[in-house]
């Protein structure tokens, strides 16, 4: 009798501790548009799920749903997760830009010619001109993407040759810089480009070196590839819903608050950089089923003057929709 109270008692013990430590441990739901091999993926989210797993003794852990398991398409990451549909959302700023508009003035051409400097420069920022758009969420990271090339279906390495081109910039608030260029703006998310080029809705694309490659793939429609164009910027953006961070125990508040800001956004933008890097070892232009194009310097200054006369465009709407400081917002991302 006195050896089954004794096993009983080891067994709710068993059972107490089990609960305690389940009450303690922590899964947090990943939801992304991209597939499972992108470079946010195998990059930043693996840093962010290992450090989290380390740093709490593999009591906060994180699931990654890929290619659109919590939803498909990109435009509604944002709304995703403020209803909780995902404790964390990766997606991109410019899909929602009434959200983002001052977040915006991070995709025009600028100083910086890679992610990691975009990104610095963004978040040198952030504090002062930029993390009110961010107050209904819990921000992890805020990086870009580096819009060096110009991929399609015509030769745009002149100013000629961008006279009348569809193309897709990397936000419709780019227009005026677009339409300086004598190109005709067409807006489209980056899951439909590859279909775009394809079909002829579009001639050209504004992107980065590693969408020739998987799982984007554009080098399998491209005629052309065209480099030393005025470098643009795609925001994208990790968030946490506010609610399920509060949620969370002081100890692991405090592991997210380490990671997230700059030191996860700078995984974010060398994330990108990395997989342009490992394009670049890749691809050599003289073996590609396109043809490779550099644009001259006296091509590059035209181009260049084009974006300083849109820029002027840009800072008139911004002050009629209640931004009179984009100019020194802008600026300020560029300092």
């Amino acid at each position: 009798m006195i050896f089954n109270r004794f096993k009983l008692t080891l067994a709710m013990t068993a059972v107490l501790g089990l609960s305690a430590f389940s009450a303690h441990a922590e899964e947090l739901s990943v939801g992304t548009f991209v597939p499972p091999n992108h470079e946010t993926n195998t990059g930043m989210f693996k840093w962010f799920g290992d450090e989290i797993a380390r740093r709490s003794g593999g009591e906060l852990t994180m699931k990654l749903y890929p290619a659109g398991q919590l939803g498909a398409g990109p435009v509604q990451q944002y709304k995703r997760t403020i209803e909780g549909v995902a404790d964390i959302t990766f997606g991109v700023a410019a899909y929602t830009p009434t959200i983002f508009p001052k977040t915006m003035l991070a995709i025009l051409p600028g100083k910086a010619n890679n992610s990691v400097e975009s990104t610095q420069r963004y978040w040198s920022a952030f504090d002062e001109f930029l993390a009110d758009e961010f107050s209904e969420v819990k921000v992890l990271a805020v990086g870009t993407v580096a819009g060096g090339i110009f991929v399609g279906t015509r030769d745009v390495s002149t100013m000629e040759g961008l006279k009348g081109a569809k193309l897709v910039p990397f936000a419709a608030m780019t227009t005026p810089v677009i339409e300086g260029l004598g190109a005709v703006p067409v807006q489209m998310p980056v899951t439909e480009m590859y279909t775009g080029l394809s079909t002829g809705t579009i001639d050209v694309v504004t992107t980065s070196l590693n969408s020739l490659m998987p799982p984007w793939n554009l080098a399998d429609v491209a005629k052309y590839a065209v480099e030393n164009i005025p470098v643009s910027f795609q925001v994208t953006y990790a968030i946490m819903n506010k609610e399920r961070y509060e949620g969370l125990s002081a100890e692991h508040r405090a592991i997210i608050d380490e990671l997230a800001g700059l030191p996860m956004s700078m995984e974010l933008a060398k994330s990108f950089d990395h997989a342009d890097d490992v394009a670049r070892e890749v691809l050599d232009p003289n073996e590609l089923p396109y043809e490779w194009k550099t644009v001259s310097d006296t091509e590059r200054a035209k181009m260049d003057a084009a974006v300083i006369e849109g820029m002027a465009a840009i800072y008139e709407d911004y002050a009629d929709r209640g931004i009179p400081n984009a100019q020194a917002i802008y600026e300020a991302l560029n300092n």
